[in-house]
C-alpha cells in the first residue's frame, strides 16, 4: 500500500490512504452533494473492499471508484442500489490531468485488497445516533435504542392517526426498507421480527412506515437515518421483554391532537368507540 498519509484530492472529496484503510473526507461546499456533507468523513477498512476501477468521466474527468463488498456498509445496504451516481460515496471524480496519479493509487489499492464476496458483518461504521428527520406524515427520531414516529395531523392517514404515535425498540426489528424520495412513492418502513399480521402494502397506511414528499425525507436525511437503524438492528441483543414506557407529552400538543381527533369524528372517519378510546389514551399521556 502507499505511504501512510498519502492523499488524493478530487471534486467533493479527498481520499487519504492508510496501511489498513482509506479515510474519505467529503467537502462541505455548496456544490457538494448534501449526502456527502452529512457524512463528513468515513473510514473504510481495506477488508470492506473487493475491487477498484478507474474510468473516464464527462467533461475531462476520470473516476476512481472503490467497490465495497456486499454487506460491508450499512449505508449501501439501506440504499439497495437506489443512490444516484453523483451521490455514490465510493466514487472520486478527478480532473483528467490526474489520471496517471489515479492509476498509481488504483494499482496500489488493488494490490492491498485480500477479501471478496459478502461480508459477515458491517465493516464500515454507520452514521451515529441520535438522528431525526421530517417525513411527509411524521417526525421520525432514533436515539440508538428505539425508533419513534410522531404523526403530523396535516399529513398522516386516518389509519396512522387511529393507531397513534409509534415507538419501536431496536430489538423488535429485523431490518428496514428504504425507498428513495427521488423516485415515486418514497418511504421508510421498519420491518418487525414477529409481526402477527403482515403490514399494509401501502406505506401511507402502515403505522410502521413514514412516507416522503417534496421536501420531506430527503436522501441526505432519511438514508443515514435508515443506515443507523439497520446497523443497530444488526448489533442489538435479545428482544426486550418489557417495552420502555412512553414519555410524557406537552399538554398543548395533546390538546391539538384531541381537537384533530374530534374533526375526524365529526367527519365520520372515526367511530364513537374509537373516538372515546383514543381520547382516553391521549389524556393518559398527560
Amino acid at each position: 500500500m502507499s505511504r501512510m498519509g498519502d492523499v488524493l484530492a478530487g471534486f467533493h472529496a479527498a481520499w487519504e490512504f492508510e496501511s489498513d484503510s482509506v479515510l474519505i473526507r467529503y467537502e462541505r461546499g455548496i456544490r457538494t452533494p448534501k449526502l456527502f456533507q452529512v457524512l463528513g468523513e468515513r473510514r473504510v477498512p481495506l477488508a470492506a473492499l473487493q475491487g477498484v476501477t478507474l474510468t473516464h468521466g464527462k467533461r475531462g474527468t476520470v473516476i476512481l471508484r472503490a467497490e465495497p463488498r456486499p454487506g460491508a456498509d450499512p449505508l449501501l445496504e439501506a440504499a439497495a442500489g437506489q443512490l444516484k451516481e453523483g451521490s455514490d460515496p465510493y466514487r472520486l471524480v478527478l480532473p483528467a490531468d490526474k489520471e496517471t496519479l489515479a492509476e498509481y493509487y488504483a494499482d496500489e489499492l488493488r494490490a492491498a485488497l485480500t477479501e471478496s464476496g459478502p461480508a459477515e458483518r458491517y465493516l464500515v461504521a454507520a452514521p451515529d445516533a441520535p438522528r431525526a428527520f421530517k417525513a411527509y406524515d411524521a417526525k421520525a427520531s432514533f436515539d440508538g435504542r428505539s425508533v419513534s414516529f410522531r404523526w403530523f395531523w396535516t399529513g398522516a392517514s386516518s389509519a396512522k392517526w387511529k393507531a397513534g404515535d409509534q415507538t419501536f425498540a431496536v430489538g423488535d426489528l429485523s431490518g428496514v426498507e428504504w425507498r428513495s424520495p427521488e423516485v415515486f412513492e418514497g418511504y421508510l418502513r421498519l420491518l418487525r421480527r414477529d409481526a402477527a399480521v403482515p403490514p399494509p402494502a401501502q406505506a401511507d397506511q402502515d403505522p410502521g412506515a413514514v412516507v416522503f414528499g417534496l421536501g420531506y425525507g430527503p436522501v441526505h436525511e432519511s438514508l443515514p437515518f435508515a443506515a443507523a437503524v439497520l446497523a443497530a438492528v444488526r448489533e442489538c441483543g435479545p428482544v426486550a421483554a418489557v417495552p420502555a414506557s412512553a414519555p410524557r407529552r406537552d399538554p398543548a400538543d395533546i390538546a391539538e391532537r384531541i381537537r384533530h381527533l374530534g374533526e375526524l369524528h365529526q367527519a365520520g372517519l372515526v367511530t364513537d368507540e374509537e373516538f372515546s378510546l383514543k381520547k382516553a389514551e391521549l389524556l393518559a399521556e398527560l
